[in-house]
């Protein structure tokens, strides 16, 4: 058996494509290589010179996860979070049959948990609709996600999985406000990941291990993850 690492994350750049909402990120250099020469670091016969960057977005920008005050105003900041939270077993659903701006009903998930030959059972769900692939970088991915229902992420909770992740910038589609996804998540004490990528490298894999530790942002309502999976194959 072996063990293969899948990337789910998306690397923060400068000016991508961000929510409606929101401000995109800005990335660039602070101080290069060869504007360092003049520091004058290192020695004589080994001198050294750095790079560094300056980096300015919210804490919802490209791979996330909602801290539980981002919707509810005495819910824990991101900082506050059991680490808990962010790992653990995980399966993937296929949804590519959904299509931009669909919803992802309760039947969407039974059909897709049966397929995957594991029973949620406080599993990090997964879903996979291709959003990612069809549209980034171009705008249309940040006005063309589809979302998850209200009785649909009351499924997910009734299983006891307490986190799932979604390809995009959003559990919810930006073509209403009624944000059915983000209600329940509030309501029932749950959260999610957004703009996970690579997700179709995991569906049909069964049961593996996902890990998506945020930043320790003090005060953060939202966190920017690396995310990963390992499979045992």
């Amino acid at each position: 058996m072996t063990r293969r690492v899948i990337d789910l994350s998306l690397p923060i750049d400068d000016n991508m494509p961000s929510h409606k909402f929101f401000q995109r990120p800005v990335h660039i250099p602070h101080i290069r290589h060869e504007d360092s020469v003049d520091l004058g670091l290192g020695v004589p016969d080994d001198p050294m010179s750095m790079a560094t960057s300056y980096i300015g977005t919210l804490d919802h920008i490209g791979t996330h996860v909602d801290s539980f005050f981002h919707v509810k105003p005495d819910g824990m900041k991101i900082g506050e979070m059991p680490l808990e939270m962010f790992f653990g077993k995980a399966v993937c659903f296929d949804l590519t049959h959904i299509p931009d701006l669909g919803m992802i009903e309760v039947e969407d998930l039974e059909r897709a948990e049966a397929a995957s030959g594991v029973r949620v059972d406080g599993h990090i769900v997964l879903l996979n609709t291709g959003l990612h692939k069809r549209h980034y970088p171009r705008p249309e991915v940040v006005t063309s996600n589809p979302g998850i229902s209200t009785a649909a992420t009351h499924w997910l909770a009734d299983r006891g999985s307490k986190v799932h992740g979604v390809e995009g910038p959003s559990t919810d589609a930006p073509n209403h406000n009624y944000f059915y996804n983000h209600r329940v998540c509030r309501d029932r004490g749950i959260t999610h990941y957004e703009w996970l990528v690579n997700l179709e490298e995991l569906v049909g894999k069964g049961e593996f291990m996902f890990y998506g530790v945020p930043l320790a942002l003090a005060n953060g309502t939202g966190g920017p993850t690396r995310a990963f999976a390992i499979l045992e194959e």
